[in-house]
């Protein structure tokens, strides 16, 4: 996907088709984002069992997941591959 700046120098996300891409993000989960950075910057951000926010990428997540269960625009999870262990049961 390329990039392109418009008129006032922001950056748009093209397709191949060569029209403009839709944002990944709502407006919901961008502020829930910064909700959740200004708390951790605070040092105020706690997760799930109540241990202190050390991790930016933390952060993020947490404000991701709070703006899901909102109802937000937020793409869906990653889930983690798993490996298959069909290498092993060959030996």
């Amino acid at each position: 996907m390329a990039t392109m700046a418009d008129e006032r120098g922001m950056k748009q996300c093209l397709t191949p088709e060569g029209g403009i891409a839709m944002a990944k993000y709502g407006k919901k989960a961008s502020d829930k984002v910064e909700e959740e950075m200004h708390e951790f910057k605070r040092g105020r951000l706690k997760s799930g069992s109540g241990k202190k926010v050390t991790s930016r990428k933390q952060a993020i997540t947490i404000g991701l997941s709070e703006a899901r269960r909102e109802g937000g625009r937020v793409p869906s999870k990653k889930s983690s591959s798993k490996k298959s262990s069909s290498s092993k049961s060959r030996r």
